[in-house]
């Protein structure tokens, strides 16, 4: 496996984020979930967290391969949005991705990292699970991913209860740097 390097995104890199989101979506298609899949994003949604410097990509053969949204949900880092080009899958790009998060929300002393995702979808629920991420039971899901979650069920195609979040305790040190195989952005 390839060693992935992280970058911030710029302005410029967000209609390539939004037709990367809209064509991996696509493999939503093959499990059903057909309204998911033919979901537009939109460059609006990336405006605000690209201004706050939370939106790193990683680009391959001089485009972007995948990209990451961050955003604090009650005091917990949480992975907002993944999504990697499915001719880059199967490469450790969303592995990458997803423990960037992981150490953005550690070097800022976040005690754990949140996402919420579809329960059975195999490259959602499981493959989190393959992370370390945990399903986290009802009554301790904060307000704030708890309306994240009711948001996400009022969305076209998306059904309450295939979705679940998850969690994953912060044990790592941020003196001990990026997880291995990762370089920092701008590095």
């Amino acid at each position: 496996m390839t060693q992935v390097q992280i970058e911030p995104a710029a302005a410029a890199d967000l209609p390539r984020l939004v037709r990367l989101e809209i064509e991996a979506g696509q493999l939503f298609h093959t499990v059903g979930l057909h309204e998911v899949a033919e979901h537009d994003a939109t460059v609006e949604e990336l405006q605000e967290p690209l201004a706050q410097q939370r939106v790193w990509l990683v680009r391959r053969d001089g485009d972007v391969a995948g990209y990451v949204v961050a955003e604090v949900l009650d005091g917990n880092a949480h992975v907002a949005q993944v999504s990697v080009a499915p001719r880059h899958g199967r490469q450790g790009i969303g592995r990458a991705l997803v423990r960037h998060v992981e150490a953005w929300g550690q070097a800022a002393g976040r005690p754990a990292t949140t996402l919420t995702t579809f329960r059975d979808v195999p490259w959602n629920g499981p493959y989190y699970a393959g992370l370390g991420y945990r399903e986290l039971p009802a009554a301790a899901i904060g307000p704030e991913l708890a309306a994240t979650m009711a948001h996400e069920a009022s969305m076209p195609g998306i059904d309450a209860e295939g979705r679940c979040a998850m969690v994953k305790p912060n044990t790592r040190h941020a003196a001990d740097g990026p997880p291995a195989g990762e370089r920092p952005a701008g590095s």
